[in-house]
C-alpha cells in the first residue's frame, strides 16, 4: 500500500480512485496537474484497464488471449497490445532462464506479466496528462512516478507475510523519478506460482519475494521468477540484475536481501 507522507499544506491536491477490475482492485493516488486533464486521464485509464481485461482474461472464453490459446486467432489478428505483451513475456523468459513463463498447465497464459504492464501503462497515462506525482497500486503491485509533494517522497509499506497486519519493511522512492514495488508469495493467494520446469506449484523455501525496480512490469516478473527459484538461487539472480533490489522472506522467518536494499528503506 502506498503511504503518502507529504504534509497537507505542502502537497498538491490529491485525486484518488479505486476500481475493481482484473480480479483485484486498482488504486490511484494522483497529485498535481490541471484538474480537468487529470480527471479525463483517470477516466481513460480506468476504461483501458477494463479493455485490457476483456482482451487478456483467461477466464473469459471470448477474450482474444483465450481464442489465441485455442488456435482460433493468430497474434497478427489480435490487438497490437497482445503482441507487445507476448514479446515482453518472451524477454522475461529469456532473462530468467525460463523461471518466468507465459504458459500455465501447458496453455498460453500471460497473466504473470499483464497486471504489472497494465499498472505501468495506467500510471504513465496520468503522468502524460500533467500529474506531478502518481501512485497506481494494482493488487499490491505499485508503480510510482514523480513525487506527492515538495521534498516528500512516495513510500510503500511491504506486508509481513508471517504476521498479518504487520509490515516487513517500508520502501522510499526518495531520489527516484520512477520506482516500482512488487511482491510474489503465498500469503494471500496460496500456492499459485508455478515451477515452469515441472508445470506444478513451485516448491520453494520462500513465503514472499518483494522486488524494487524502476518499472512494475519487470519488478512483477522478477518477483515471480525469483520465488520459483527459491531463496538461494533467487537472491543470487536478483543481485545480478541492474537497478534491482529485493527482500526475500523464508518460511522459517529468515530475511534475506540484496546488497543495496538498505538505501531504499525509510
Amino acid at each position: 500500500m502506498a503511504d503518502t507522507v507529504a504534509e497537507p499544506a505542502q502537497a498538491p491536491a490529491a485525486v484518488r480512485h479505486a476500481e475493481e477490475v482484473m480480479g483485484t482492485v486498482f488504486s490511484f493516488d494522483v497529485r498535481g496537474g490541471e484538474p480537468v486533464a487529470v480527471q479525463t486521464a483517470l477516466r481513460e485509464a480506468v476504461a483501458e484497464l477494463h479493455r485490457v481485461n476483456e482482451v487478456f482474461s483467461t477466464y473469459r472464453d471470448d477474450s482474444q488471449v483465450s481464442r489465441l490459446a485455442r488456435g482460433e486467432l493468430t497474434v497478427a489478428e489480435c490487438d497490437p497490445e497482445v503482441a507487445e505483451v507476448l514479446e515482453l513475456g518472451a524477454e522475461a523468459e529469456r532473462s530468467s532462464d525460463g523461471w518466468f513463463s507465459l504458459r500455465y498447465g501447458g496453455r498460453l497464459d500471460p497473466t504473470g506479466i499483464v497486471k504489472g504492464w497494465a499498472v505501468e501503462r495506467a500510471a504513465r497515462r496520468m503522468a502524460l496528462a500533467g500529474a506531478t506525482g502518481v501512485s497506481v497500486n494494482g493488487g499490491g503491485d505499485v508503480q510510482l512516478l514523480g513525487v506527492p509533494g515538495p521534498e516528500r517522497p512516495w513510500r510503500v509499506g511491504v506486508s509481513d507475510p508471517l504476521r498479518p497486519g504487520g509490515l516487513a519493511a517500508v520502501v522510499s522512492a526518495a531520489g527516484a523519478a520512477e520506482l516500482a514495488v512488487a511482491t510474489s508469495g503465498t500469503a494471500e493467494r496460496g500456492t499459485h506460482i508455478v515451477d515452469p520446469r515441472t508445470g506444478h506449484s513451485a516448491v520453494s523455501d520462500l513465503v514472499a519475494v518483494t522486488v524494487i525496480a524502476p518499472t512494475i512490469t519487470w519488478a512483477d516478473c522478477w518477483a515471480t521468477a525469483a520465488f520459483a527459484m527459491g531463496s538461494r538461487e533467487g537472491l543470487a539472480w536478483l543481485e545480478s540484475l541492474p537497478d534491482v533490489e529485493a527482500l526475500l522472506i523464508t518460511a522459517g522467518d529468515e530475511v534475506r536481501c540484496t546488497g543495496g536494499l538498505a538505501a531504499r528503506l525509510g
